[in-house]
């Protein structure tokens, strides 16, 4: 069994910063492409930032240049640093993973349950 648990989403002022977290636990063999994506009150999730294994990363373009995603493939993490918040970034944060299990040769997408940011102006 495959879990991503998400952590590190709170409320903070415009302006702030704040680092989210995502580890990824179970029977894993390997795991390419991660990502993070939100999803706003009546909106529809949308692709926050993607990183590959080897590393290449893509932004969607309102937070390019504020927010940095990483990973850590040894310990299976995934993180984004979100500075310069803005009250549009308030969102529910899910991040998701590309996932070879042991039990299967093909990769199958995995989600985690989400952590809440939110940001006051």
């Amino acid at each position: 069994q495959v879990q991503l648990v998400e952590s590190g989403g709170a409320s903070v002022q415009a302006g702030g910063s704040l680092r989210l977290s995502c580890v990824v636990s179970g029977s894993i063999f390997s795991i390419n492409t991660m990502g993070w994506y939100r999803q706003a009150p009546g909106k529809q999730r949308e692709l926050v930032a993607y990183i590959t294994r080897g590393g290449s990363t893509d932004y969607t373009d309102s937070v390019q240049g504020r927010f940095t995603i990483s990973r850590d493939n040894p310990m299976n993490r995934l993180y984004l640093q979100m500075n310069s918040l803005k009250a549009d970034d308030t969102a529910v944060y899910y991040c998701n993973a590309q996932i070879r299990t042991a039990a299967r040769t093909a990769y199958e997408l995995y989600w985690g349950q989400g952590t809440q940011v939110t940001v006051s102006s």
